[in-house]
């Protein structure tokens, strides 16, 4: 006796047959994303078994996704210790994976350094394996030459989370509005805590988007909350043991401490700092959601998050790219795509 239903097959039955969901069987025949070898012959054979036939657009949705030309997309992350930077390079693999109308190759690199020298060598290598790039990196003169050379070439370049001016002419930007997510910090530290001396603590000053948050948190308490007075920046170099250091440092040497930004990396640091010190009377706002942070937040070390939406960071950065290259853009430095803020706080984790 024959095991195919009486009615016309549809992918529910190919699913039970080949013994996946409904989901995998719709990526098989669309193409839209990538699935084991072994699991699409599976699918395709529990398809000829059942005599489906696919509708005419169906087939040839996967055949063009099939056919569509291979994009290798290069990524220059900052190190590869954080964890920031490696759950944005699993995003950015998965965004490259579902992209739709073309096949994306993600090469991920890192720069363990914010030293400009490397991080324009390590740019000049990625640009003879790939057609575009996205990179983090601190604003520099030569790095900015470096990302116009390769432009000129033909890999354009897109700056992700923080911006690279390089005359307005070479690299795109996509991320956050700096100067937003400064006022954001200050606004809630404002109504949160009582007025007094408040302290910022950033990775590097070179960092684009760096220099706007302190500028955004500054000009805040300096229009809207006058009461409070802002400390001078301390820099962490995006380095945990050097963040915990200068955390000690500030709190020494204002021990009126009412609030901290930590406006850049190493925040594990300055975690570690305030635990030592028990001081549960700070209210701390800090950026991007990771384990660390999300604990943090659960015990009443952090009180507020500011971070990036990396799904649509990552979805977008390769929208960008791709088009880029399908459709070369007279001035790739122009395109500029701001992304909203994704606000934690200990009640919404």
């Amino acid at each position: 006796m024959s095991d195919k239903p009486s009615s016309t097959p549809t992918m529910v039955d190919i699913a039970k047959a080949a013994g996946v969901g409904v989901a995998t069987v719709d990526r098989v025949f669309s193409g839209r994303a990538k699935v084991r070898r072994e699991t699409a012959d599976r699918v395709m054979k529990a398809a000829r078994s059942l005599d489906y036939e696919r509708p005419k657009e169906e087939a040839g949705e996967a055949s063009a996704a099939a056919m569509a030309p291979a994009r290798r997309l290069g990524f220059l992350l900052q190190k590869r210790t954080s964890p920031v930077y490696r759950i944005i390079a699993d995003s950015l693999i998965e965004a490259s994976r579902s992209h739709h109308g073309a096949r994306v190759m993600p090469v991920i690199e890192y720069c363990d350094t914010l030293d400009p020298e490397q991080v324009s060598a390590a740019l000049r290598r990625l640009g003879k394996q790939v057609e575009a790039i996205g990179v983090v990196a601190t604003d520099h003169p030569e790095v900015s030459q470096t990302i116009a050379r390769l432009r000129q070439s033909g890999v354009p370049a897109f700056a992700l989370l923080s911006e690279l001016p390089a005359g307005g002419h070479s690299a795109g930007f996509i991320g956050q509005d700096g100067r937003k997510m400064g006022r954001t910090a200050a606004w809630a530290m404002s109504r949160m805590t009582q007025p007094g001396p408040v302290g910022i603590i950033t990775g590097s000053h070179r960092y684009v988007c760096q220099e706007l948050y302190e500028i955004g948190f500054r000009g805040y308490f300096r229009e809207k909350a006058p009461a409070f007075r802002v400390v001078e920046p301390i820099f962490s170099q995006e380095d945990p043991v050097l963040a915990a250091r200068a955390t000690r440092e500030l709190l020494d040497a204002e021990p009126e401490l009412r609030g901290l930004y930590v406006a850049g990396g190493g925040i594990e640091g300055v975690v570690q700092a305030v635990r030592e010190r028990a001081r549960q009377d700070l209210f701390i706002v800090g950026h991007d959601l990771t384990a660390t942070t999300r604990a943090a937040l659960v015990d009443g070390t952090l009180d507020m998050l500011l971070s990036i939406p990396r799904r649509e960071l990552a979805e977008r950065t390769v929208s960008a790219m791709v088009e880029a290259l399908q459709a070369p853009l007279p001035d790739v430095g122009s395109r500029q795509i701001i992304l909203p803020i994704d606000i934690f706080t200990p009640e919404s984790v």
